[in-house]
Formats: structure tokens, C-alpha cells, sequence
């Protein structure tokens, strides 16, 4: 599962890739709790490294599935 966060004054976004077996909706409620509590959102990827984001940087937060994986190149 991946997990896409935009930053404030970034044009850049930071990409976490947790586990596969990750629950997209607990991924959901970890988030809106960390938003409305403030101070920093912390994920682990499936690696084990620790990523935080002080709340009030997040400008917004895409959280998708790897299952179908991405596209590269032309074409559909």
C-alpha cells in the first residue's frame, strides 16, 4: 500500500510503501487521528523505517493500493 504526502511550500511529496497486507482503513484513522491531535504524523514503511511529518506541513495525504502496480509509458 502506498501512502502519498504532500507538503506545504514543497513541490516535492514523500511516498511511504507499507506492507501489502497493510488495512487501507486503519492507514485512514491512524491519519485523522494524527491530524486532529497535531504534532507529527509518523508512518513505517515495510522496511521499517520511520517517516514523520509535522501535521501542520501536511497539505494532503493519497492513500492507494500497489496491488494493481503503476504504468510506465505510453499507451493504456
Amino acid at each position: 500500500m502506498d501512502v502519498r504526502i504532500g507538503v506545504k511550500n514543497s513541490p516535492k511529496e514523500l511516498e511511504v510503501v507499507l506492507a501489502d497486507d497493510t488495512d487501507g482503513e486503519a492507514v485512514r484513522e491512524h491519519i485523522d487521528s494524527a491530524l486532529s491531535d497535531g504534532g507529527t504524523l509518523w508512518l513505517t514503511d515495510r522496511r521499517g523505517r520511520q517517516f514523520g511529518v509535522p501535521v501542520d506541513k501536511v497539505a494532503y495525504v493519497e492513500i492507494g493500493s500497489t496491488a494493481h502496480g503503476r504504468r510506465v509509458g505510453f499507451g493504456g
